[in-house]
């Protein structure tokens, strides 16, 4: 049988092609692991994939976009190589959701061996991280909420926010015409109408923005 066809996929996103191709080098003949690239959405909308390396080294956002992948996918297992910091920084982004925290300068062995350990089933990160984890969720659930800041909530159609909830759902183009049953070319035009509102130019921040929403609208009920 053909070790490929048997080899566990990871998709792989990164905003800069040299890095993609780079990162991808790690896992030249590996004998277990495939790697996928491609866009974000395409990746997050592939179902059969289950884990996820994202390349967040020079995203001012890396925290954002890694709370609202792991919210539109909370069954993909992601490898999140972040900006240069302080174990503080590590201990966030696992405590979000990530299996494993790499910053820009490790090499191609230590990807690979995190990778592994990940689809392994297992947590990568420094051991003073991990025994300070449990510590750091707690602090966490006693901290209050920060607030987000206010801006002026688009209006959006009946219809537009049909379409909002699906996306929010990590609903494809195809998975919402179908749930609504119009046409895909449709749902991309009130897509493209979303994003013009909400200010943003994809839909991963699309989502992002409507969740930072749904959760200032949650907060602001009566209790």
């Amino acid at each position: 049988m053909d070790s490929r066809s048997t080899a566990v996929r990871v998709g792989l996103v990164s905003t800069e092609p040299i890095r993609t191709m780079g990162l991808s080098s790690a896992f030249d003949n590996h004998t277990s692991i495939l790697v996928a690239t491609g866009l974000l959405d395409t990746l997050l909308d592939d179902r059969s994939l289950h884990f996820l390396i994202l390349d967040l080294s020079f995203d001012p956002k890396w925290f954002e976009m890694q709370c609202m992948v792991c919210r539109m996918r909370p069954d993909m297992r992601v490898i999140v190589i972040g900006p240069q910091g302080s174990e503080d920084m590590i201990h966030r982004s696992i405590c979000a959701g990530a299996r494993a925290f790499l910053d820009p300068s490790a090499g191609p062995l230590a990807l690979r061996q995190a990778v592994e350990a990940v689809v392994q089933g297992t947590i990568w990160a420094p051991r003073r991280v991990l025994s300070a984890i449990v510590d750091q969720l707690l602090r966490q659930l006693a901290a209050p909420i920060a607030p987000i800041a206010p801006h002026a909530a688009p209006a959006f159609s009946p219809r537009e926010r049909q379409v909002l909830n699906l996306i929010m759902s990590a609903c494809s183009n195809r998975e919402i015409a179908a749930e609504l049953g119009i046409e895909e070319r449709t749902v991309k035009a009130y897509v493209t109408s979303l994003m013009r509102k909400v200010g943003v130019d994809n839909r991963v921040s699309l989502s992002m923005r409507a969740m930072q929403d749904a959760a200032k609208d949650q907060r602001s009920l009566p209790s």
